[in-house]
């Protein structure tokens, strides 16, 4: 039986300056470090300033080699040290949380009318912690990264 190998997942935040905005320094994570990445949020800005959200998935060795790839390339790479927890008693159903969820974490489900939320689609943006009126969404602190 082939040893089977836990796949290591972090969200990173990335800012790229405008002269790495247009390399394929994300793509090279998949071709050179064998890591998958999803991509959570991007933007750029006019003055060509990028902001990355990344999940990214991978044997850990390669993980640590892909952000030192990426820190060379002038990238600047913070680790999202923090996930959001749902206290599902507390929820009172009110939907004001899928209203700010980029990500589509937070949403309805139609047959239910119940709020559903996805902890593998967070992006950990904290915004619905925010608006929540009885504080049913909160912030932790990720000790394992």
């Amino acid at each position: 039986m082939q040893d089977v190998i836990k796949a290591h997942r972090k969200i990173v935040h990335l800012s790229f300056p405008p002269e790495s905005s247009g390399r394929p320094v994300v793509c090279n994570l998949t071709r050179l470090f064998d890591l998958t990445f999803n991509i959570l949020q991007a933007s750029i800005s006019p003055r060509q300033e990028g902001s990355l959200t990344l999940e990214l998935t991978g044997s850990e060795e390669n993980y640590t080699k892909g952000i030192a790839y990426l820190s060379e390339q002038g990238i600047k790479v913070q680790v999202v040290a923090q996930k959001i927890f749902r206290d599902e008693e507390a929820c009172i159903d009110c939907g004001m949380c899928t209203a700010l969820c980029a990500s589509k974490a937070l949403h309805l489900d139609r047959a239910t009318r119940r709020i559903q939320f996805d902890s593998e689609k967070c992006t950990a943006c904290g915004m619905c912690t925010r608006v929540c009126p009885v504080n049913a969404m909160n912030v932790q602190l990720d000790e394992d990264w």
